[in-house]
């Protein structure tokens, strides 16, 4: 869609209803930082990114081989994070925002930190979910201050960091036994 321009008639009028003002990022760019379009949904974009994450990667990851799952996470989330930062950079800029709340690809990226050598099963798969969820909302030390890094580097890294956060804690759960699978 191109950006909303004026006539001399309408100059200063809102643009026609249905239409909002769409700065231009390349497709690529916001096909990757929407993740397919899935920070468009209105109520928590975010939280739909990690949900979409985590049941892809349980599909993804359960026709994997069992000594390639832990390598296929960390190769998921290290590609993810590589194109995810430029994509997530030309977004914000073209939209004039440090962190636009419909860029979502942190949350993909964040989302698989978290679920690396995990075991499969709707148990581990769900606590990974609501661990990192909570992580990336509360921004515990130092994850805020990563938010501060330039670009998309400061969007898709806080997220890296809550999902740090949620890996270690689901496997001191799992090392206790305190979450069964």
């Amino acid at each position: 869609m191109r950006p909303h321009t004026t006539n001399d008639s309408s100059a200063g009028a809102p643009p026609p209803f249905g239409q909002e003002l769409q700065p231009r990022s390349p497709v690529w760019a916001t096909v990757v930082a929407t993740f397919f379009g899935i920070g468009r949904f209105k109520l928590g974009p975010g939280t739909w990114g990690s949900l979409a994450t985590t049941l892809l990667w349980a599909l993804a990851s359960s026709r994997l081989p069992g000594g390639s799952r832990i390598w296929g996470t960390v190769i998921a989330a290290a590609f993810v994070t590589l194109i995810g930062i430029p994509a997530a950079t030309k977004v914000a800029r073209a939209y004039g925002s440090k962190d636009p709340q419909f860029v979502v690809i942190d949350e993909v990226a964040g989302q698989l930190v978290s679920l690396i050598a995990v075991p499969l099963g709707w148990r581990s798969f769900l606590a990974g979910f609501i661990l990192f969820r909570v992580f990336d909302m509360w921004k515990p030390f130092p994850i805020r201050r990563l938010e501060r890094l330039p670009g998309g580097t400061g969007i898709v890294v806080d997220d890296l960091a809550a999902g740090v956060y949620a890996l270690l804690i689901m496997h001191l759960l799992l090392h206790f036994g305190l979450l069964k699978v």
